[in-house]
């Protein structure tokens, strides 16, 4: 396929995972399907508990929008690669790749955001359950979402803008199967000082200060569950916990080893399989985590197939 770049702006190939055609319909049948399990999963998450009063609490309205973030997240990458494995056309424009970077670092900065603002409610459940209902209020919901909102959408800005001053090639292959930030920055043929110190600065503010929020409320939880005197009574304090820890365990987790494997390897190919991780399996294993750990999210998720199979 030869390429014309009439526009003067660099064109991008995505080159994926492997060139090998046999494998080309595995690839496509694999994340066609985790991409609909996970599009599924947390659908039904969301529609399980906008539909059963029990479940709206501060907890489950974040759990709700962190349900529609991640299916956000992977819809800013996934649908792009089995649409190219499909029609066998590799081409992302220089607009369409940046739009893709903005997008996947909006809904992961969110992911992130929602997580911290998922601590600070169970802090308050734990730490202070007399004033729950009066600290966790509608109001103050809405107003942490939407400063989470706020943060991830100019969080994002800096290193999507910062890209424009960049020059490229006329063809630039990615070995990658999305815009990945660092990816493109490795294949400018400009300066790119001012990028990478855009990049550390912005994954630096915006990974410490939402982590430390996360371990500071745990410090407290721990603390205050270990002053609890019978066994019983720490682990019902400490249960209503374990959802959210295994789902910051795992996020937290997926993005340290992309990290590491970039760190440690220099293979494209490593790279790849690392960012699949965070990208499409993080967001797919978190409807699992809480449905089948939290009996309230079971027993809502029943009643939601029993009226759905009931109407048909």
């Amino acid at each position: 396929m030869e390429l014309r770049n009439h526009s003067g702006l660099p064109v991008f190939l995505l080159l994926g995972f492997s060139e090998k055609p046999e494998i080309q319909s595995v690839l496509f049948g694999l994340f066609l399907s985790l991409y609909l399990v996970t599009v599924f999963g947390n659908l039904l998450i969301i529609l399980a508990i906008s539909s059963d009063s029990h479940l709206h609490t501060p907890m489950y309205f974040f759990l709700s929008n962190l349900s529609f973030s991640d299916i956000c997240f992977t819809s800013t990458t996934i649908p792009k690669m089995l649409l190219s494995i499909q029609t066998q056309n590799k081409v992302i424009t220089y607009a369409g790749c940046i739009t893709q970077m903005y997008f996947f670092t909006v809904f992961g900065l969110l992911d992130n955001l929602l997580l911290t603002a998922m601590a600070y409610d169970r802090f308050v459940a734990v730490c202070h359950p007399l004033h729950y209902t009066v600290i966790m209020n509608p109001q103050l919901c809405a107003q942490l979402l939407a400063l989470t909102w706020l943060i991830s959408v100019l969080g994002a800005l800096p290193e999507s803008l910062t890209m424009l001053r960049l020059s490229f090639c006329a063809v630039v292959e990615i070995p990658h199967y999305f815009c990945e930030l660092p990816e493109v920055l490795k294949l400018a043929c400009s300066n790119t000082f001012t990028n990478n110190v855009v990049l550390y600065v912005v994954t630096g503010v915006m990974g410490f200060f939402p982590l430390s929020g996360i371990l500071f409320s745990y410090s407290r939880i721990v603390s205050s569950v270990l002053k609890i005197s019978t066994v019983g009574g720490k682990y019902k304090a400490f249960s209503t916990c374990g959802s959210h820890l295994s789902m910051v365990s795992l996020f937290y987790g997926t993005c340290l080893g992309v990290y590491l494997s970039s760190t440690w390897t220099h293979a494209s190919e490593t790279g790849r399989f690392a960012s699949v991780l965070y990208t499409v399996v993080t967001p797919m294993m978190n409807p699992f985590i809480y449905s089948l750990r939290n009996r309230d999210m079971k027993r809502a998720l029943r009643k939601l197939l029993c009226s759905m199979s009931s109407s048909q």
